[in-house]
């Protein structure tokens, strides 16, 4: 029997108590294996906080503190914290600037509270994470979509004829988070102007974009 893995060691900096308040509740309500730690709404209680450093930070962009966010990333990487953005708007300039400093995804703080935790689960596995609408945002031109390593594991067994179920099995996953992976790669796949939405048509799409090598 598989071991158990620890908690996600979390923190998160947002100077909008409210925010900061309903989020902290709706991570404790709806996410078992993460481990909220520290709640504070600014840069400096962060990193004064007894817990620190924890493993993932969910860091707003807009805190009004003056302190460059390529610093703020920087020393969190150093101190071995994997960092996902937040913000209130979704400017293309802004996340490119944000992703090449070192944050592993941006979230607009409207998403629901399943993408947020999701986009943890993922940073604490080093992946990065964008939603389908910001993956739109970034990409000039209608390329495939961008996808994680996970991802791109999930799309090629289910789209080489393995049940939602094996797919779960073999990469250690529950059958929920599965079907949470499939409907992610739909998303962005959808956002980029392609439809795969039947599991013929994925298949194609997973042979054509190289993910799923074919067998006939």
């Amino acid at each position: 029997m598989a071991e158990t893995a620890p908690p996600i060691r979390l923190a998160i900096v947002d100077d909008h108590r409210m925010l900061l308040g309903a989020l902290s509740e709706w991570i404790r309500t709806a996410a078992p294996d993460i481990e909220l730690l520290a709640a504070v709404p600014s840069w400096s209680e962060l990193l004064a906080h007894p817990e620190f450093p924890v493993d993932v930070v969910l860091l707003d962009l807009d805190l009004r503190d003056n302190i460059p966010i390529s610093l703020k990333l920087s020393m969190l990487k150093s101190a071995g914290v994997q960092t996902m953005l937040m913000s209130t708007y979704s400017e293309p300039t802004v996340v490119r600037e944000a992703l090449g400093s070192g944050a592993l995804g941006y979230l607009v703080k409207s998403e629901p509270v399943e993408t947020i935790i999701e986009a943890i689960r993922a940073a604490r596995i080093g992946e990065s994470y964008l939603t389908a609408e910001l993956e739109l945002a970034l990409s000039d031109e209608g390329t495939a979509p961008k996808l994680s390593a996970q991802e791109r594991r999930v799309m090629a067994l289910y789209g080489a004829g393995q049940p939602v179920k094996a797919v779960a099995f073999q990469l250690g996953i529950s059958e929920e988070t599965a079907k949470s992976y499939l409907k992610r790669i739909r998303e962005k796949y959808r956002a980029s102007g392609y439809d795969v939405g039947t599991k013929v048509a994925l298949r194609k799409r997973a042979i054509l974009d190289g993910i799923l090598l074919q067998s006939d």
